[in-house]
């Protein structure tokens, strides 16, 4: 799994081939199969990702074996090539019925017409973690299976030579004792205390750090109006939280120079690692009994993680909405969620699949993450404005991190973010 991935609405582009030809394969659920069942398509992003497909597929053929009205017909697409496949399929109106999306992405979809209101069986919903659920305007629209966190990956044994307090949920680091501990470690004779992953690109920037900003007072957008990131992303907290961030490169507490994963945390050559559950299997690896799962630190306003990943919809033109929604409902038991967790390592949706969790139940080793996740993590804005936000956010915090204005390239995000948002009359706002 990469750290962060956002399905970004793009025009057909050197992808567009692929896109083009798969819509020609779609369907909208109209088509019925020799035996007279009802052919419901569903696309996945999950092609070369073969843990998480023979998920779906023994799902479709459990569903397909029992009951004998509609057939799921399962196609899979590389991660690069969904969304020009999506946004294509809509312009050609030949989406499948089943498709599935980045938490992220659903108020755009809902807005731009692509998916329809999801109105499964409110037991199912209200079962899930909050950010497993995709809603614009009030009204859900997707589900999903999982959800992943963040928290700072350590060793005991590090921080205990280096007399620096193990923090906790309950009380976790504030901004000053992790600074603090961020230079006893550079002293203690790391180069880079801290790996944040600055080196990846994409949607991992606003996953990873845009919670920063929120535990600081800050925001992506003012998130009762959606209509503004005035006073969010360019007031006093957000500077005061850019100015730490951009510090942070400049004292060498962290950097942009490291390979994409945990290696370097795995090596020894970093103390502290922020990064997500999906790297943390590898550390116990490395590290054994000494690894430590942390809370991120306290900015100010309690510690604050990303959360929602992808989930599954339907669309707006499926022709038999009625039976991708038996389907759905069909899928969402707790034996299909813990699979989930298991082959792909994470967080189950429901409590009872996460008691069951070999990685994250009551002997799991990775069990901290769901209290992570359960207690700091924050949905990205529910707004069809967020592909923008997080693009225009990504460019700003890379612009600051090599040394740009922190107020006057914050004021530019914002009106850049502004503009767009009046130009689409609000986005429904």
């Amino acid at each position: 799994m990469n750290r962060g991935s956002l399905a970004k609405i793009l025009s057909v582009s050197a992808l567009g081939a692929l896109a083009l030809t798969a819509c020609g394969q779609a369907g909208q659920g109209g088509t019925t199969s020799d035996d007279g069942r009802v052919q419901l398509t569903m696309w996945t992003h999950s092609a070369g990702n073969p843990a998480e497909l023979e998920v779906y597929e023994q799902i479709v053929k459990d569903f397909n074996a029992s009951q004998d009205e509609y057939e799921v017909v399962e196609e899979s697409f590389p991660q690069g090539a969904y969304n020009d496949a999506i946004v294509a399929a809509a312009a050609a109106d030949d989406l499948p019925c089943l498709l599935d999306m980045d938490g992220p992405i659903v108020p755009n979809w809902a807005w731009a017409g692509y998916i329809q209101p999801l109105d499964l069986p409110t037991e199912i919903t209200d079962s899930l973690l909050p950010t497993a659920v995709g809603s614009y305007q009030d009204e859900i629209y997707s589900a999903g299976y999982w959800d992943a966190a963040l928290g700072v990956i350590a060793r005991r044994s590090v921080l205990e030579d280096n007399n620096i307090r193990i923090p906790t949920v309950d009380e976790p680091w504030t901004i000053d004792e992790f600074d603090d501990a961020l230079g006893t470690l550079k002293e203690a004779g790391y180069d880079t205390p801290l790996d944040i992953g600055a080196e990846d690109a994409g949607e991992w920037w606003s996953y990873a750090y845009s919670p920063m900003l929120q535990s600081a007072g800050g925001d992506l957008i003012d998130r009762d109006t959606m209509l503004s990131a005035e006073g969010a992303l360019n007031g006093p907290e957000a500077v005061e939280f850019f100015t730490w961030f951009q510090d942070a490169f400049a004292k060498g507490w962290t950097s942009n120079g490291g390979t994409i994963g945990n290696e370097e945390f795995n090596n020894d050559e970093v103390a502290l690692s922020y990064t997500g559950m999906w790297n943390a299997l590898d550390a116990v690896k490395a590290a054994g009994d000494d690894v430590l799962f942390l809370p991120p630190p306290d900015f100010g306003d309690g510690p604050k993680i990303g959360g929602a990943s992808w989930q599954w919809g339907i669309s707006s033109t499926c022709e038999s909405p009625e039976g991708a929604r038996a389907y759905l409902e069909f899928s969402f038991q707790d034996e299909y969620i813990t699979a989930f967790s298991d082959k792909q390592v994470v967080i189950p949706a429901t409590e009872a699949a996460t008691a069951a969790s070999e990685h994250f139940g009551p002997e799991g080793k990775l069990k901290p993450f769901v209290e992570l996740s359960q207690e700091f993590a924050v949905p990205r804005p529910e707004t069809p404005a967020y592909p923008v936000i997080s693009s225009t956010f990504e460019k700003a915090a890379k612009d600051i991190m090599n040394g740009a204005d922190v107020q006057s390239t914050l004021d530019g995000a914002v009106q850049e973010i502004d503009t767009n948002i009046a130009s689409n009359d609000g986005y429904g706002f």
